[in-house]
């Protein structure tokens, strides 16, 4: 029997406040088949709106029950990146949630930090551009292949 709680779709949350690297992580994603939903916050103040904020109407808001996968930056205005995997890996009903960090930051330290606080994997973005496009191509036959648990803190 099949589990149904994985036949949900993923939704893609990326957070990242570089226009030009969440276009280029968008596109590269699709072009390696990726179809999933994609929802892009500039900064980690949205990304934490987005799970804590309060409904407004017009910003896509969290939903339980729903699988979500999130490509965090770690250098970002508001909040940084750090603290918004702090505060998810610390909600009993997200600390599931997988996140692959997404940055230009190849620190050791940054890189422990992010691992002792809970991320699933720590990508560093490749300086040249068709590094890092092979980089995305990659990251995105993983996402295809990958299972991801709903939202309900279990």
């Amino acid at each position: 029997m099949i589990n149904n709680r994985f036949k949900k779709e993923v939704i893609i949350l990326i957070a990242e406040d570089d226009d030009g690297h969440a276009e280029l992580i968008q596109d590269n994603l699709q072009e390696s088949g990726l179809r999933n939903p994609i929802i892009r916050f500039n900064n980690g103040q949205e990304a934490l709106d987005f799970f804590y904020g309060e409904p407004d109407g017009d910003t896509p808001r969290c939903e339980k029950e729903q699988a979500y996968m999130m490509l965090l930056d770690i250098r970002m205005p508001k909040v940084d990146g750090v603290e918004v995997l702090r505060q998810i890996k610390s909600d009993p009903e997200l600390k599931n949630m997988p996140i692959i960090m997404l940055t230009t930051t190849d620190d050791p330290r940054e890189i422990h930090t992010c691992y002792s606080l809970g991320c699933s994997c720590y990508v560093t973005k490749p300086v040249d551009y068709g590094k890092f496009a092979e980089m995305l191509s990659r990251l995105g036959l993983f996402l295809l292949v990958v299972q991801v648990p709903e939202l309900n803190g279990a």
